[in-house]
Formats: C-alpha cells, sequence, structure tokens
C-alpha cells in the first residue's frame, strides 16, 4: 500500500514539473498540458488517486496553495501602475465582474439546464481569470501601453472576489434561503471586506518589522513568510469564510510597495514555489475529472463557452473600459482574453465535493463544466491572444533592445550605434556625468541603481529584450546578471567576461549560475576593450555584400576587428557572445571595434564610425 502511495505522490510531483516544462518547450499553454497530464494519469490510467493519496486533507492543502500563489501575484502589483488605469481595475471587478455573473449565469441555466442556484453559483465561480493563466500569456506576448498592467491587476484581483461571491452563494444554498441572497451578498462582502484588509496589512506590518529589525535570520526569513501567509488565511477563513483570498492577495501587495524591507528573496522563494503549487494543484484537480462526465454535459457545453468568450468577456470590458483612456485596440485585446485558471478549479471541486453530499440536483456538474471552460478558454486564448495583440500591433513577442548598464564612453557608442539601426538602447547609470553626456549625445538614458526594485518599476522597457552588463566593475556586472532575470530570460543576461589574475579560470572567480553570458569573446575584459577605445579604436557598422564578405572585411583591418553585434536581414541583432560566434553573411550587418589605424592603411577614413573620445 505505501509503496503504492509513493509512486501517486512521485508522478504528481513528476507530471507537474515535467509538463511545464514540456509546454514551455513546445511553446504552449502550460495549463493544458497539466491538463492533459492530470486527465491520463488519473481517470485514464490510474496512475493517480487524488482522494486515495490525500483523503480529507486534498482541499485543505488545496486552499493552502491558492493562498500561497494569489500572495505571489499580489507581490507583483506595483501602485505606481494605478494613475493610469485604476479607473478601469476597479470598474473590471465591479461592474465587469457583475455582468460576467449575470451573463454566466442566465446561460448555464438555458443551456446547461442547471437549477436557477446550481447557475448562479457557477456564474460566481466562473467570474475570476487568475494570474495563474493570465501571467504566462501576457510574458509571452509582452503587450505594449498599459493593457498589461491592467489585465495583471484585474487576474489577480478577480481570483479573490469570486471565490468570495461563490462562497456566499454556497452558504446560502446549504441554507436554503436562495431568496434572500442579495442581502447576504452584500453584507458577506463588507465583512470580507473589512476582515480581509485589516488582516492582510496586520500580515504584512509583522513581517516588515520582523525584517526591518533582524529578528528572523536570512534562511529563516521564506520559512517565516510562509508562515505568516498560512496563519492569516486560516484565521481570516476562520472569522469569515473564504476571506483568506483577499487577505493573502492585500498582505502581497502591501509587501511590494513598501520601501523598507527587500523582498526581492521572498519573490524569488514564491516564484519557484508556485511552479510546483500550480502545477501539482491542476493535475490533482484533473485527475478526480472523469473524461465521461464531461462528454455528458454534450455539444451545448461549447455553446456556452462561445457565450463566455463572445458575449460575456466583451461586454464586461466595454462596460469597464467605457470613457477611458484605452485604446480600441487595447480594449479589444483585453476582451479576447479571459482564460479561467486554478482558483475557478480549485472552488468549483470544493463546493461541488460538499454539495453532492448534501444531495443538491445539478451540483455533479459543477466540476465538468468549470473544467470545459478551463480547458477551452485556456485554448482559444491561448492560441489566438498572440495573433491578435501581432494583429493589433500591441505584441512585443521578440523585443530586439538593450538595456545597457553603464554609461561610459563605450557604452555610449555601442547604444548610439545600435540606436542608429533602428534598435531601442536605454543606457542606466549611476553617475551622473554619464548620464548627462548621454542625453547631450541624443541617447535614451536613466539614473539610477541596477539592483534598486524603484528602478524595475520606473524603467520603460517597451521593446527591450536582453540586459547588458558593461561597467567596470566585475561585481556589480554579476549581480545585474543574477537581479534581471527577474525581467529578462536568463538568454538574454550578459555581461563582460571577468578580470583574471595569473593562473585563474574564470570557474574560480564566479560559478556560471552566478554570471551571465559573457560577451563577445574570452579577453573581452572591460580593461582589455576600454584600453582599445582610448588607443582610438571606434564602433563601427559594415554592411556586408557579395563584393566585401566578411572574409574582405577581416582582410582590410588585418583581422583585428572585434565583432561584437550582427543585423541580420530579418532585423534581429545577434550579440556575440563567448560561445556564440556566428559567421557574418552578404546581406547582414557587423557593428564591430575596429582599429583606424588599419583602415588608414588603406588610405581611406573610416566610415559610419563613432569617433572615441580623447582619452
Amino acid at each position: 500500500m505505501s509503496e503504492h502511495l509513493l509512486v501517486g505522490l512521485a508522478s504528481v510531483v513528476v507530471l507537474a514539473v515535467g509538463a511545464q516544462w514540456l509546454a514551455w518547450r513546445l511553446r504552449l499553454p502550460s495549463i493544458l498540458l497539466l491538463l492533459l497530464a492530470g486527465f491520463v494519469a488519473g481517470p485514464i490510467t490510474g496512475l493517480i488517486h487524488p482522494d486515495e493519496l490525500f483523503g480529507e486533507l486534498l482541499f485543505p492543502i488545496v486552499s493552502i496553495s491558492v493562498a500561497i500563489i494569489l500572495f505571489e501575484g499580489g507581490l507583483t502589483l506595483r501602485l505606481a501602475e494605478l494613475p493610469h488605469v485604476g479607473g478601469v481595475i476597479s470598474r473590471l471587478i465591479t461592474v465587469g465582474a457583475l455582468a460576467t455573473w449575470i451573463v454566466t449565469a442566465v446561460a448555464a441555466h438555458y443551456l446547461i439546464q442547471l437549477d436557477w442556484a446550481m447557475s448562479v453559483l457557477s456564474g460566481a465561480i466562473l467570474v475570476v481569470t487568475g494570474p495563474t493563466v493570465i501571467g504566462p500569456l501576457l510574458r509571452q506576448i509582452q503587450p505594449k501601453g498599459q493593457v498589461g498592467a491592467a489585465l495583471k491587476w484585474e487576474g489577480i484581483l478577480i481570483d479573490p472576489v469570486g471565490a468570495v461571491l461563490a462562497v456566499l452563494i454556497f452558504e446560502v444554498i446549504l441554507a436554503g434561503e436562495f431568496g434572500q441572497a442579495p442581502g447576504a451578498v452584500f453584507s458577506g462582502v463588507l465583512v470580507t471586506i473589512i476582515i480581509g484588509l485589516g488582516i492582510g496589512v496586520a500580515g504584512a506590518a509583522i513581517l516588515i518589522f520582523l525584517l526591518r529589525r533582524f529578528l528572523v535570520p536570512d534562511h529563516l526569513q521564506n520559512a517565516v513568510a510562509l508562515l505568516l501567509i498560512v496563519f492569516t488565511f486560516t484565521l481570516s477563513n476562520e472569522l469569515q469564510p473564504e476571506s483568506g483570498l483577499l487577505t493573502v492577495t492585500v498582505m502581497g501587495l502591501v509587501m511590494a510597495n513598501q520601501r523598507l524591507v527587500s523582498v526581492r528573496h521572498i519573490v524569488e522563494f514564491k516564484e519557484n514555489l508556485q511552479v510546483l503549487l500550480i502545477g501539482t494543484l491542476f493535475i490533482l484537480l484533473s485527475a478526480r475529472v472523469e473524461p465521461a462526465v464531461i462528454l455528458n454535459l454534450g455539444w451545448m457545453s461549447l455553446v456556452f463557452l462561445a457565450v463566455l468568450i463572445v458575449i460575456a468577456r466583451p461586454l464586461a470590458i466595454f462596460l469597464s473600459t467605457w470613457r477611458s483612456e484605452l485604446s480600441w485596440q487595447e480594449r479589444l485585446f483585453m476582451a479576447w482574453m479571459a482564460p479561467r485558471g486554478i482558483v475557478a478549479a480549485a472552488v468549483a471541486s470544493i463546493f461541488a465535493f460538499e454539495l453532492v453530499e448534501a444531495g443538491h440536483s445539478g451540483a455533479e456538474q459543477l466540476v465538468p463544466l468549470t473544467f470545459v471552460v478551463i480547458v477551452g478558454t485556456v485554448s482559444f486564448y491561448g492560441l489566438t491572444a498572440g495573433i491578435v495583440a501581432r494583429w493589433l500591433d500591441l505584441a512585443e513577442t521578440d523585443p530586439q533592445g538593450v538595456l545597457i548598464v553603464g554609461a561610459h564612453p563605450l557604452a555610449r557608442a555601442i547604444a548610439d550605434t545600435i540606436q542608429q539601426h533602428g534598435f531601442k538602447a536605454l543606457l542606466l547609470d549611476t553617475n551622473w556625468d554619464n548620464i548627462v553626456r548621454g542625453r547631450m549625445e541624443g541617447l535614451s538614458t536613466h539614473h539610477g541603481n541596477a539592483f534598486s526594485e524603484e528602478v524595475l518599476e520606473d524603467l520603460d522597457l517597451a521593446g527591450i529584450g536582453r540586459l547588458l552588463a558593461l561597467t567596470s566593475n566585475d561585481e556589480v556586472n554579476s549581480l545585474a546578471a543574477i537581479h534581471f532575470p527577474e525581467v529578462f530570460s536568463r538568454a538574454d543576461v550578459f555581461q563582460l567576461p571577468l578580470k583574471q589574475e595569473r593562473g585563474e579560470t574564470r570557474s574560480e572567480l564566479a560559478p556560471q549560475h552566478l554570471t551571465g553570458r559573457y560577451l563577445f569573446g574570452q579577453k573581452m575584459t572591460f580593461p582589455f576593450l576600454m584600453e582599445k577605445f582610448q588607443q582610438g579604436a571606434v564602433i563601427k557598422a559594415t554592411p556586408l555584400t557579395e563584393k566585401f564578405d566578411y572574409v574582405d572585411f577581416q582582410t582590410r583591418y588585418n583581422h583585428t576587428a572585434i565583432p561584437l553585434f550582427l543585423i541580420t536581414k530579418r532585423d534581429k541583432l545577434v550579440i556575440y557572445t563567448t560561445d556564440y560566434q556566428p559567421i557574418p553573411k552578404p546581406g547582414q550587418t557587423l557593428i564591430s571595434l575596429v582599429e583606424p589605424v588599419a583602415e588608414l592603411d588603406q588610405g581611406e577614413q573610416p566610415a559610419e564610425a563613432i569617433e572615441a573620445p580623447a582619452a
């Protein structure tokens, strides 16, 4: 028996992580593969039996896991985004949620033939979208403007709203007083807001106090944060059912926007934990659903799904964005983005289980109907949102611009050349003199510390997809490489090679996982490049042709030119690294560091070159 349970638990973890990795490789929404894996491992093959594995602990585990996920979501909310989209967000979680609730309830009653009690409950459950599905899609699409911030805020705040509505309706159904629902919902929402805000702020204040006073050692800070999340969530739920979801969201929001202590390590821990929790929850919940039950809903379930996509969501967005500053493209994109996620699955599973045991007719259809909506909306929006965003000119699926840490003369010369060829380049430095000089040269600059969370909020990274750490300090470059993978992928974080003393190896100086990808070549350290630059070398962009190819280019400069970047025919900016040295081809443009002396020997002045300032 114990070996069977061990195999089941191991299968859950393997499938939870493996499905997300495979989805990343295939560039598919991870939830689709997670649900597929759960269906196959559960009712189809019988490998996983969630109720047998966890028994009565299953739904408490699900509830705590959802709380942790929503806390992590709250950590991503920045109040600085609210002045632009605050009005839209407030209407999305009120007027928009109400419109979605009504349309969904009516559709469930007339299309799925649920009674009004179950229809209203299903409408409340399906109000939510959720960060677990919105976040990955937004990261993949990278929409321009304010639409990304609005969708992110909605996805996180609508979860506790929908869950609270659902639990209030659920309690009314159990009490058999459905006619008193409006009054019960209003009073319940009011109590939930008071408890959620109060305990959420108090929990954040306690955590800030402990961290600021250094009352918790570094190795226990994540554990203590987790302790407070679980404690405040449970306390809130004891005072008012399901108010804990609002509590942990508020707690995360407060922690994200305070400036007294750093929460970066907590964010990293929760992000890593979230991957396991989301995968595990979807595997467990989908493994409990019999495919035959979903098929029994019939083709009307697809009509129900279409109503949510074609009527409910556009209506909610129309009402929520009326007279807002959002463009019609942004409004249309928001109307095309409402996938349902883990909160809908968890709430439906919990309520359906209790309602079936209480003998309520139609309750057994809540879970399969919810999973039809989850699978359908994730599939529809996941496969079409990117296409729609590109059609509306809102997508930045492969931004080619660069954020350069360091604004010294060489960095400015590189930024100027990149910018002249149509790519965005933003210089970040703490040295005001470098920043002023950059601005006088017509470059985009930002004064600030690369490790400051405020700087991350203030930077305009539209069109920027890579980081180049070019400072004179190897430690600063390496720290930037560690800091920015939360903004860019590790494959797009670059730094200059470390300076080496005689007999040292780079692996001895810094482990590979603590550095970015090394730029340009093994010897291209900051002192080496600056020495060349101060001796008169220049940054030059050279178009290559059939008559003047890369061999001719190297011959002209006596094989002393240092390739830095390559602009392809498709306007892609390729960066030279120690592990990737592409051979330029005709039709491409090579950006390199060249010594003018070699060109002067040919009797001509460097073309398109940016002259180095006097040393």
